[in-house]
C-alpha cells in the first residue's frame, strides 16, 4: 500500500526536480541528457537539506555540461559507460556497476562515450531550496 507521504514525495518530485529539466533543455551544452526524478525528500533531522534520486539517461555523444551542485552528489552508472570529467583532474571513465563522489561545489561534467544510451542513478544530497544544478559555461 502507497501512503500518502509517498505519494506526495513522487507527485512533489515532478514539479520540484523541473528547473533541472529546464536548464538541460535551454542549455545547448547539455545534449542528450534526460533526468527523471524518482524521489525528493528532506534529510531527516534536518530540514536545510533535501535528498533528490534521479534517473539519469545520456544518448550517444550527450554530455551533462559542466555544472556544479549546492551539496554532494553520489552516481551509479547502470547501463554504458560515462566519462566524468572534474575540473583540474584527468577525465575517468565509469562502466556499469561503479560509482563517483563528487563533494559540494566541484565542477564537473558526464559524457557518454560509447555508441548506446548510458543508463546513471544520482542521489544528490543539497541545501533546500537551491537549484539542484548550477550550470557552469564551458572553457
Amino acid at each position: 500500500m502507497i501512503s500518502r507521504r509517498s505519494v506526495g514525495l513522487v507527485v512533489g518530485s515532478s514539479s520540484l526536480c523541473s528547473p533541472i529539466l529546464l536548464a538541460a533543455r535551454s542549455r545547448a551544452q547539455m545534449s542528450g541528457f534526460v533526468a527523471k526524478p524518482l524521489i525528493l525528500s528532506t534529510v531527516e533531522r534536518d530540514e536545510s537539506k533535501e535528498a533528490a534520486m534521479l534517473a539519469i539517461t545520456i544518448a550517444p555523444g550527450g554530455s551533462s555540461g559542466r555544472h556544479t551542485h549546492p551539496g554532494d552528489c553520489y552516481g551509479t552508472v547502470v547501463e554504458g559507460t560515462v566519462e566524468l570529467r572534474v575540473e583540474g583532474r584527468e577525465p575517468r571513465r565509469i562502466s556499469a556497476g561503479e560509482a563517483w563522489h563528487n563533494p559540494r561545489g566541484v565542477i564537473h561534467e558526464l559524457r557518454n562515450v560509447g555508441d548506446a544510451p548510458v543508463r546513471v542513478v544520482n542521489t544528490l544530497l543539497v541545501d533546500k531550496g537551491k537549484p539542484r544544478m548550477q550550470p557552469v559555461p564551458q572553457l
